[in-house]
Formats: structure tokens, C-alpha cells, sequence
């Protein structure tokens, strides 16, 4: 048995919602589990560490997260294992502790013990396992969060905080292919901004070119750089791969850039290609790279990889100068196709897990 590394007071709900959910169309983001974590940051230190019922909280109208935006969160999956129907498997979720200590140290806010977020994922989850469903494309998404509670409206950092972890069950983010169009107006972040952190605002100032792009045909934005708008960074919500004839490319994250969040999934897909052999550029990605690759035929595939798509084929790329680029029918790419079946093989238990990156609960 795996010691703890703290003490975590549980109370239970007296009335289980589950019931009144349809896991097999889960309406993720707005049905969450009976229960939540909590622990708070006071005095220089976490604790009252405690899991409760799901309920809202009670903030002061002065909050500093609300005001300052000193809030920070995570985004991971626990899937059902399909060898063994009563075991849940949470994928890789000590890489999602190490990146909420990066965003956290950035925000100026409180690291949160690694151990502690583990040993709080896994009591939660399996107290509320019965919620992981067992349809295919599905899982359970963890949202742990972090944010500022000070009743203070003096610009500076708060001096107490609140880490949470809420859970929603979750079918498949994207239903086929997705349409990206290349921004060039709008930044997501800029050169030692805070793109590399999981902030809150840094989604926010995403949402209103995302809705222009929308409005446009496009599910989502290729990102790119704030200076000239001239390299690809990433697509939305997701790090972004390119396959070149046989190599791909793929944009740099920290510390080579720290304008490009470290999508774990992304860490994951590299790996994997290492070992398969595959070669692989991490650099700069030019526009007309990319463009040229089209037309030539050398652009084999382009695919986004992130927490909520695993990875996501893209079917068109929009450029306001050379208009809709399609990409090869996803069926006919062998290399993203093999490297999603073997992704979500191992986060559901199929293939064997010899990376030690899934924790069983």
C-alpha cells in the first residue's frame, strides 16, 4: 500500500448524483462528480487538505483572482481500464504536477507538494470511480486549479490561495477533422509573456480571434508569433506536429521557447517517435514552409496533440493569402493513425504500459 503523504478528511455526500448522469453522452464541463478536493494556503503554508462534496464556493466580491488574475490550472484524463473494468487509469499525472508548479512559479503563487497532488488525485478518483465512463473515446477529465484569495484589491501577490480539484466526465473533444486558420493579428503570448504557463488569461485573450475564426468555417487558429507573425507555434488548445516527407516538425518549447505551453501529450507523442525511430525537427516552423510543403506534396500529415484530442487530424489549413489548404485524407495517414491507437492503447490499458506512465487507482 502506498504511503500517504498526508492526512486527507473525507466527507462523503449523502445523496449520489450519478444517477441522474448518461455517461454514455456525458455532457463534459457541466456535469461534475459527487465530490472535490480542496486544500488552502495560508501563513506560508498548504493545508486543511479535505475532500467534500461538490458544492460552490464563497468568495469575498474582493477576491484577487478576480481582480489580478492569479489563477492557474491543469487538465488531465483517468480512463477505464478495458482488461479489468474495476481499475481506473490516471495517465502521466506527475507531469501535470510538475507543469502547475512552472505556471505557479511564474504567477508568483505558491508551489503545490507533487506528492500531495498525486495522493490527492488518486483518493478522489477512486472515491468517485463509478463516474469514469466506459463507452469509447471516453474518460474522466481532472481539472485541478489553483487561484488567489486575498479580500484585497492592493496590486501585489496574494498572500493566500486555494488549490481544487473538480472532475466531469468526458465523450470525444472533436468528432472528425478539424479546419485551423493561420493567425496573423492577434498573439496568443509574446517572447517572456506567460505562454508556457497554464493561465487562465492567457485563454481568455484566446477567445475572440478563436470566435472571429469560427464565424470564418474554422474549428481553430494556428497560432503565431508576435513579432512578425511569420512561425506556426501551436493550434488552440493543442501543441501542434507536421509530418514532412519522413521527419517531424514540431515548434520548441521551454526553455528554448517560452512562448508555447508543454503539453504533456505532445512530451508523450516524442517520445514514442524516438523510439519507433522516427526523426524528428524540434525548431522554428516559417509559414511558407509549410505552405510550400502543401503544394509539392511533401506536407504528409498535421495533427494537433493536447489533453482534451489525444491527437487530432487537421484537414485544412486557412491562409488569408493562399486560401484553404487540404491535407491528405486522415485514413490514408499511417504515422498520427498509429501514434493515436497506441496513445489511447496505453491510457486504456491495452498495450502494456512500459513507460510506468500510467498510475492504476
Amino acid at each position: 500500500m502506498q504511503e500517504l503523504a498526508v492526512d486527507i478528511r473525507i466527507e462523503k455526500t449523502s445523496k449520489s448524483r450519478l444517477s441522474e448522469i448518461d455517461l454514455k453522452n456525458p455532457n463534459f464541463g457541466r456535469d461534475f462528480t459527487d465530490h472535490m478536493f480542496i486544500a488552502d494556503y495560508e501563513n506560508g503554508k498548504w493545508g486543511d487538505f479535505r475532500i467534500i462534496p461538490y458544492d460552490d464556493f464563497k468568495l469575498s466580491p474582493a477576491t484577487s483572482a478576480i481582480h489580478y488574475g492569479q489563477s492557474i490550472f491543469e487538465g488531465l484524463k483517468a480512463f477505464r481500464n478495458v482488461k479489468n473494468e474495476e481499475e481506473v487509469l490516471i495517465f502521466r499525472p506527475d507531469e501535470n504536477a510538475k507543469r502547475l508548479n512552472a505556471s505557479a512559479e511564474r504567477m508568483c503563487m505558491p508551489s503545490f507538494p507533487e506528492e500531495i497532488f498525486l495522493q490527492a488525485l488518486r483518493e478522489l478518483v477512486d472515491l468517485d470511480r463509478d463516474w469514469v465512463p466506459n463507452v469509447p473515446d471516453s474518460s474522466l477529465y481532472l481539472r485541478p486549479f489553483m487561484f488567489a484569495t486575498d479580500a484585497f484589491l492592493g496590486l501585489r501577490p496574494s498572500e493566500k490561495y486555494t488549490f481544487a480539484i473538480i472532475m466531469s466526465p468526458a465523450g470525444a473533444y472533436y468528432s472528425g477533422a478539424v479546419k485551423v486558420k493561420i493567425e496573423k493579428k492577434y498573439s496568443r503570448t509574446c517572447q517572456g509573456g506567460t505562454g508556457f504557463a497554464k493561465v487562465a488569461g492567457n485563454y481568455a485573450a484566446s477567445m475572440l480571434p478563436a470566435l472571429e475564426a469560427q464565424k470564418q468555417g474554422y474549428d481553430q487558429l494556428l497560432w503565431t508569433d508576435s513579432s512578425e507573425h511569420a512561425y506556426i507555434e501551436e493550434s488552440g488548445t493543442m501543441n501542434v506536429m507536421f509530418q514532412i516527407d519522413d521527419t517531424i516538425v514540431t515548434a520548441p518549447t521551454m526553455p528554448e521557447e517560452d512562448t508555447i505551453l508543454r503539453s504533456i501529450t505532445r512530451l508523450s507523442v516524442l517520445e514514442l517517435l524516438q523510439d519507433w525511430g522516427v526523426k524528428i525537427e524540434e525548431r522554428r516552423i516559417p509559414i511558407t514552409e509549410i505552405i510550400e510543403a502543401q503544394k509539392n506534396g511533401s506536407l504528409k500529415d498535421a495533427f494537433g496533440v493536447g489533453t482534451a484530442v489525444t491527437i487530432a487530424p487537421i484537414s485544412t489549413i486557412g491562409d488569408e493569402k493562399e486560401g484553404d489548404l487540404e491535407l491528405p485524407n486522415w485514413e490514408e495517414r499511417e504515422l498520427s493513425q498509429k501514434v493515436k491507437k497506441h496513445m489511447q492503447g496505453i491510457q486504456k490499458g491495452e498495450i502494456e504500459d512500459t513507460k510506468n506512465w500510467v498510475f492504476k487507482v
